[in-house]
């Protein structure tokens, strides 16, 4: 697949189905583009997913910038002249949804699925219970020991196969790119880009289908909750039997909840 520079970052591609794109699709968190793979080719579409600065066998993130804000500006490049459906995954969500709200005339439709956005569920009980749960992650991570933050991370937010069941090159590269997680925390926790500031979720008016899985930490209901409550026109899919990494563990469910909508 092709690799060109896309805002000075250099970024790879894939790609599926035949023709002009229809749908961007941008990944979680230490994971790369082919983890869309097999959705990709459920939703029977022409398809493009880019590796997220330092993910996959794109460059590397750059150092003290906005992350956030370096995945919008690899996904921007994406972007045609006519409307494209917009589909992400936890954190490549949270970046989806500031792209339609930055550029809602290039965005037809909105998919978000489980978006990390913990600021918007900052007022909710299951707010404190996350970060007591999250907190021995960034106890490893203070402690300079990245295998043991990486272990820790997977186990809340990973695709349920345990750390020991993974191979060896799995887990060292999860520990190489465990720094990309805290370099998230101003957008995801601080929302340093305003997304759930007063009156502006209330003006996008992209449809948005808002998806969960069944099995997902509870603090990802109450994200769905502030987000379908101040969307205008959003409709909510919960995937029974799936966890976060619902896109690649359930593939089939989720194509089934994405197709009607993208064909509207």
């Amino acid at each position: 697949m092709p690799t060109a520079f896309r805002d000075g970052i250099r970024t790879y591609w894939q790609s599926w189905g035949e023709g002009a794109p229809s749908a961007l699709m941008l990944h979680c968190s230490l994971a790369h583009s082919g983890a869309w793979e097999g959705l990709a080719r459920r939703l029977g579409r022409a398809c493009i997913a880019p590796d997220l600065p330092g993910h996959g066998r794109s460059g590397p993130m750059e150092p003290g910038a906005d992350y956030q804000v370096q995945c919008l500006d690899v996904a921007q490049g994406f972007l045609g002249d006519a409307p494209i459906d917009l589909i992400g995954h936890s954190f490549g969500a949270t970046v989806a949804l500031r792209l339609a709200l930055e550029q809602p005339d290039r965005v037809r439709r909105l998919v978000l699925i489980e978006p990390v956005l913990f600021a918007a569920a900052k007022a909710a009980p299951d707010y404190d219970e996350h970060i007591a749960v999250f907190h021995p992650f960034s106890e490893a991570l203070r402690a300079g020991d990245p295998m043991l933050a990486a272990e820790r991370f997977t186990t809340i937010w990973g695709t349920g196969v345990s750390w020991d069941r993974m191979r060896e090159d799995q887990r060292q590269a999860l520990a190489e790119q465990i720094h990309i997680i805290p370099a998230q925390d101003g957008a995801l926790f601080q929302d340093n880009a305003g997304i759930m500031r007063p009156g502006r979720l209330e003006r996008l008016q992209t449809p948005v289908l808002l998806i969960e899985g069944a099995r997902s930490p509870a603090i990802v209901a109450r994200i769905l909750d502030a987000l379908e409550s101040r969307l205008p026109d959003a409709r909510r899919v919960r995937i029974e039997g799936a966890a976060h990494m619902l896109p690649i563990t359930h593939p089939d469910a989720v194509a089934l909840a994405i197709s009607p909508f993208l064909s509207l």
